[in-house]
């Protein structure tokens, strides 16, 4: 097989003197190589290795984005299959519950059952698309691992009084309503 510099010269892209001339200026390099003991610096394939460096940090971070918005896919996907499975009925609504989102106040009409509930802590609010949902606290704390921020309102339950509560001797009567 033929070398570039033959082809070239077959092809005339390139002349015989301008050929024994490239030759010549390379030998003459390389006794300078030998001769001081160092090597002379190819600019061309340092810049190639550092665009081929660019490249691939480049690629890895686009990789990174990629995955992170799958994930991110993900993670939405198996909330709004959570909140699907396991919503509960409002009732009849026929007794409005407020609750802030963000910072506006909203409003849901549910059962007094449910209403019950809310208070007790047994149920959360989740709001997911804009849809207010009602949801267990066991999901509600399986989606507030994902992301706080749709679990809108959870009420504690005061099962326990504390010991130097100054109030524990009084009761909250049960038809009491703000």
């Amino acid at each position: 097989m033929a070398s570039l510099q033959e082809q070239f010269l077959k092809a005339g892209l390139v002349d015989k003197k301008k050929a024994k001339q490239a030759n010549h200026d390379k030998s003459n390099q390389k006794k300078d190589e030998r001769r001081t003991g160092t090597q002379s610096v190819d600019e061309a394939r340092l810049a190639a290795l550092e665009t081929q460096r660019k490249n691939a940090e480049r690629a890895r971070e686009l990789n990174a984005q990629r995955d992170a918005a799958a994930t991110q896919k993900a993670i939405e996907a198996q909330i709004a299959q959570m909140v699907r499975q396991n919503r509960q009925s409002k009732g009849a609504g026929d007794i409005a519950y407020n609750f802030t989102r963000g910072n506006k106040i909203d409003r849901i009409y549910v059962s007094a059952a449910v209403r019950a509930h809310l208070v007790a802590g047994h149920l959360v609010i989740v709001c997911l698309g804009g849809a207010s949902e009602l949801v267990p606290k066991v999901i509600a704390d399986k989606i507030a691992e994902r992301d706080a921020s749709l679990v809108v309102r959870v009420n504690k339950t005061s099962g326990e009084i504390a010991a130097d509560d100054p109030y524990a001797s009084y009761q909250i009567p049960d038809d009491l309503m703000w």
